[in-house]
């Protein structure tokens, strides 16, 4: 089994260099918050080493309505009411396109796509989700879900949208397990607490033992552990260390 360890957005002192030379993988953040020119991913990839690895969220112009807060940090692109929540506009669909060149640019093959617990699992939604990943190409990307909200009420539906559409059930496994059995399996750490998310949160020693140990009984050929809390950089540090121990 491949463990690939690093975290949400590039993160600690030195800069990507320094990233570069501790982590062999990151989930790029900027993808989702803003339309990055061309030249720049062309850039980040000839920055980064051969093997290092790119995973990409997804633009939020698929998966957040244009009300989202997250739409601050979009440096001047506008959303519109067609745009999130996987609507069948071109809007949507442009957003795609933009997410997969950029996966492309970036050699990357896995992209991430995480909802807001706004979006429900209401009748038009997924209908709408569903024709989405029926319509689009996947280049052979790897695709991930991390839902939000009240999806885990109805787990029988999610579990038969995951294996319809060939997602991988991106989860944080201190609060659930994933219900699709891929051979590539994803984890995005958001601290331990109430609610979806504790960023604040520090990993003992003990949560990273644990982790390690629920690793160790999954079938997947290759694990991605991106960190995503304050203390991510130290805290995948840690991870990758008492691996590397074992």
């Amino acid at each position: 089994m491949e463990i690939v360890i690093g975290t949400c957005g590039f993160s600690g002192r030195g800069g990507r260099q320094n990233y570069f030379r501790t982590f062999k993988a990151v989930e790029l953040q900027d993808t989702f918050y803003r339309v990055i020119l061309d030249e720049t991913l062309t850039r980040w990839r000839s920055e980064a080493p051969e093997e290092f690895e790119y995973t990409v969220k997804a633009f939020q112009g698929i998966t957040h309505p244009h009300n989202s807060p997250t739409w601050r940090r979009a440096k001047g692109f506008k959303p519109t009411a067609a745009h999130g929540f996987f609507q069948p506009t071109q809007e949507v669909l442009a957003s795609w396109e933009y997410t997969r060149k950029a996966a492309s640019i970036l050699q990357s093959k896995f992209i991430v796509f995480q909802t807001p617990p706004s979006f429900e699992p209401t009748g038009e939604n997924i209908s709408n989700m569903e024709q989405f990943f029926t319509r689009i190409e996947r280049n052979n990307l790897t695709l991930g879900w991390e839902p939000r909200g009240r999806w885990y009420e109805n787990q029988e539906l999610l579990a038969g949208i995951l294996a319809r559409h060939n997602l991988v059930h991106v989860v944080d496994p201190f609060r659930r397990l994933p219900l699709s059995k891929e051979k590539v399996m994803y984890f995005r750490l958001h601290g331990i607490g109430r609610g979806e998310v504790n960023y604040s949160y520090k990993y003992t020693d003990e949560d990273l033992r644990r982790l390690f140990q629920l690793i160790e009984t999954l079938t997947a050929s290759k694990v991605y552990v991106f960190f995503n809390n304050v203390h991510m950089f130290e805290d995948a540090l840690r991870f990758k260390e008492l691996i590397e121990r074992r």
